[in-house]
């Protein structure tokens, strides 16, 4: 690779979940954000599989849509109630979970962000995550240089995930309008940029469907985009959806962030210009290790050197390369792929 929360409602809880190794001694949680990205379908099968390694019990939650925050809070109840060692989460709402993370940690479980750094990134015990930023870095100086000349007259539409803007939203769209050159105002806010070749953004949920209507709703907004940054590779391919509607499918930049092996084949076959790829397997083994860690020897993981996370990689990964801009081809992102 290159670069690289108590309450009677409990039983009524809208989750996915399951137990891996009934009987082992150590316990896991992992909860996502909904079971049905590939992302995080991806994400539970690297827990499941290190959790059997290490003869441990999984325990696997999920949200019924991302933005579902209230299950997130009534799986760590739960994970709570089961003595739990350790839960994995990615937070979809990066704010509005700490309380119930705390209350965790307080009851000496250790607390690992996956993916989306809370707010702030210190309330939990570690993050494993792609460095977003970077990530959306990479697909804006792509999609720049991409342009040419025609960067300086762009028509700029971003398809974001949710309005409680979670830490990870923020971090790829900023990214990526820096990336492009657009001067940033409030880096930690999506829409106070004041660069005129900004259409506008809209919110996705992070799916296909929720990508349609984005674009559909900026389009009417401005029909002549010519730039679209999307928060994952479903919401692109929705995009695509509604631009192709009005054929407009060919004369349109898409760039989005996951690497997922539907969002790589997507490069190949031009809907998506370039994704930024992300190892989400990587992320839930490595979690599952640093949890029987904290079980067995009472230790925390560390931050990669410089970073307030560890960082487990990105590529961008593009059959048009461009110079200056670092990035492998489709065919090596389809071996690193996931879903």
């Amino acid at each position: 690779m290159k670069k690289l929360l108590l309450g009677s409602a409990l039983a009524s809880l809208a989750m996915a979940g399951s137990a891996m190794a009934a009987g082992h001694g150590t316990t896991v949680c992992l909860i996502t954000k909904t079971d049905t990205n590939p992302f995080f379908v991806k994400m539970k099968e690297g827990a499941e599989a290190k959790a059997e390694e290490l003869g441990m019990t999984l325990k696997a939650f999920a949200g019924k849509i991302d933005g579902d925050h209230e299950t997130q809070v009534q799986a760590i109840e739960t994970c709570i109630l089961d003595g739990a060692s350790g839960i994995l989460i990615t937070a979809s709402d990066t704010s509005s979970i700490v309380p119930a993370v705390q209350q965790a940690r307080d009851a000496g479980i250790l607390v690992i962000a996956l993916d989306t750094p809370l707010e702030p990134i210190d309330s939990a015990d570690a993050t494993f995550a792609t460095d977003n930023y970077l990530a959306g870095q990479l697909i804006g100086q792509w999609a720049r240089a991409k342009m040419g000349d025609a960067a300086a007259d762009a028509r700029i539409a971003t398809l974001d995930l949710n309005v409680s803007q979670p830490t990870v939203d923020v971090l790829r769209n900023q990214g990526f309008l820096e990336g492009f050159g657009v001067d940033l105002a409030d880096p930690n806010v999506i829409g106070d940029e004041d660069d005129p070749r900004l259409v506008g953004s809209d919110v996705t949920d992070g799916n296909e469907e929720g990508g349609r209507r984005a674009m559909e709703n900026l389009l009417a907004q401005d029909p002549t985009i010519n730039v679209v940054h999307t928060i994952n590779e479903p919401a692109a391919a929705g995009a695509y959806e509604a631009l192709k509607a009005i054929g407009r499918e060919n004369d349109v930049l898409i760039v989005s962030v996951d690497g997922g092996c539907p969002g790589v084949a997507n490069v190949e076959a031009g809907v998506i210009g370039a994704t930024s790829q992300q190892y989400p397997l990587l992320m839930a083994s490595l979690g599952v290790e640093a949890v029987k860690k904290w079980a067995d020897e009472n230790v925390k993981p560390e931050p990669t050197p410089g970073k307030d996370f560890f960082d487990t990689g990105v590529a961008l990964v593009t059959d048009e390369a461009v110079d200056g801009v670092e990035s492998i081809s489709v065919a090596e992102g389809m071996d690193l792929c996931w879903g």
